[in-house]
């Protein structure tokens, strides 16, 4: 069994070396396949972070008066805190305020010289609500509303769903898009990989022909040339992964200045799931291009 999979595999590989260009051109329209997948698969973890990271920014804000007690601040926290629609309360003080303000504009000289020129804190408390589920914002907005208390002086209820429905479109359209050039890359594939194993039936027409003459099973037959289908499916899988990571840490810094404050990190990902993105490339596009293979040979090596 050894020694038949040795020669095998040496078959294959003079079915490659004979016919070089056409192997390179096969093996680059594999690659071009697999960038075409692992583009789609790109955007669609940044528009999976992006969305996760604006709904964990996503908050209520109640803006106090500045003379409201602390005591009234805390019990007004700890009654918001007990609805079922909300996740977290937090308290920000004058004090921390201030401080957050000050980091913001520490650039900004003139603000920060306004501010001491006043000589206090302009600065009013609030209490920043995170809710337990987009969804539930609408019901828990109409219930801050119905909050009567004297110290809240204004209310902010941004709604940022909108944002998250357009992402969430153009995530759509992308995977729509994303999915009709991977199927045109398939069918590119199966023709090239078909064209491939054609020539290279061919090349060994006459090396068929002893091989049928002396008994040799179809077996032996066709498995040269379906292998060269699998080597030439490895030989792309391995310089997509050569050349995929190298790409990914030129993009990350670029992400990182647009997605500012939201923690998308692709190289990560990428490196937490690289078994699963590209092992399930190579079985996939490898099915495909023993597919492909099997038909040619099936159809020119009956000699």
């Amino acid at each position: 069994m050894l020694l038949s999979f040795l020669r095998i595999l040496k078959f294959s590989l003079q079915d490659i070396s004979r016919n070089i260009w056409l192997s390179i051109v096969t093996v680059t329209i594999l690659i071009l396949a697999m960038l075409s997948i692992n583009t789609l698969i790109l955007l669609r973890a940044i528009s999976d972070d992006a969305v996760l990271a604006i709904k964990e920014k996503i908050d209520l804000s109640l803006y106090l008066k500045t003379d409201a007690p602390e005591t009234t601040i805390l019990e007004l926290k700890s009654k918001i805190n007990s609805m079922d629609k909300v996740r977290a309360v937090k308290y920000i003080s004058k004090q921390n305020a201030l401080d957050f303000f000050r980091d913001k504009n520490k650039n900004n000289p003139e603000i920060l010289q306004a501010i001491l020129e006043l000589g206090k804190n302009p600065l009013s408390p609030s209490l920043v609500i995170v809710p337990k589920n987009v969804d539930m914002i609408p019901d828990l907005i109409e219930e801050l509303r119905a909050i009567d208390n004297d110290i809240i002086e204004s209310r902010d209820f941004s709604d940022n769903r909108t944002l998250l429905e357009k992402i969430n479109n153009i995530t759509k359209r992308i995977n729509d898009v994303g999915f009709f050039i991977i199927i045109i890359f398939i069918v590119t594939s199966l023709l090239v990989v078909y064209n491939s194993i054609k020539v290279a039936i061919y090349t060994h027409k006459r090396e068929i022909e002893i091989m049928r003459l002396v008994g040799a099973s179809n077996a032996f037959i066709y498995l040269p040339f379906l292998f060269s289908a699998v080597i030439y499916t490895f030989v792309a899988v391995l310089i997509m992964i050569s050349v995929s990571f190298p790409l990914l840490e030129i993009i990350q810094p670029y992400l990182e200045m647009f997605f500012v404050d939201y923690g998308i990190n692709i190289v990560s990902y990428f490196v937490d799931n690289v078994w699963t993105i590209f092992g399930w490339q190579f079985v996939g596009i490898a099915f495909v291009n023993v597919l492909a293979s099997y038909i040619a040979v099936s159809k020119y090596a009956k000699v």
